[in-house]
């Protein structure tokens, strides 16, 4: 799909990548591993890639509420990401919009709308997230390649977490 960004400042055209449908089976139950996703201290533990930190993590978990989010790399470079809850169905569901910056108060990168639903499975939970791209500028080029390693590297965090609770 090719998008002329409307929502995101930039005169460029990029052709955004398929959604991401990736799915986990963790030996937890629901209403633990939900928590990690809503717990602003959970989350800052697990959330992002191999060997990041969360310095931030604030999260208003209900519909309207916001999301911000400073992942820091190896090198110290932070990452910040913003949004909202679009829907929460504890245990369920959330459904949330978020925009990755290219700096502390910087300009839209990409943005994205990620499912993660929650499915009873025998006493452990199904975890499906689905990650869609739906708006980005050239400069997200990098971060694009990346995401579905990304993503890969952030649910094997959030496994080992629910795992060690």
């Amino acid at each position: 799909m090719t998008t002329t960004n409307s929502n995101i400042e930039s005169s460029s055209t990029i052709t955004l990548p398929e959604p991401l449908i990736l799915e986990r089976i963790l030996n937890a139950p629901r209403d633990l591993v939900f928590k990690a996703w809503t717990d602003q201290t959970e989350m800052a533990q697990w959330w992002g890639p191999r060997y990041f930190t969360n310095p931030v993590c604030e999260l208003d978990v209900r519909p309207g509420g916001a999301i911000l989010i400073h992942m820091q790399g190896p090198d110290g470079t932070v990452f910040p990401m913003e949004g909202e809850f679009l829907e929460v169905t504890p245990v369920e569901r959330i459904v949330m919009a978020t925009t990755a910056l290219d700096s502390l108060g910087g300009n839209p990168l990409l943005e994205e709308i990620t499912t993660v639903t929650f499915e009873e499975h025998g006493g452990k939970t199904k975890l499906t997230v689905h990650a869609r791209i739906t708006n980005a500028v050239s400069e997200a080029a990098g971060a694009l390649a990346g995401m579905e390693e990304g993503w890969n590297q952030t649910l094997d965090k959030l496994v080992e977490f629910v795992a060690a609770a």
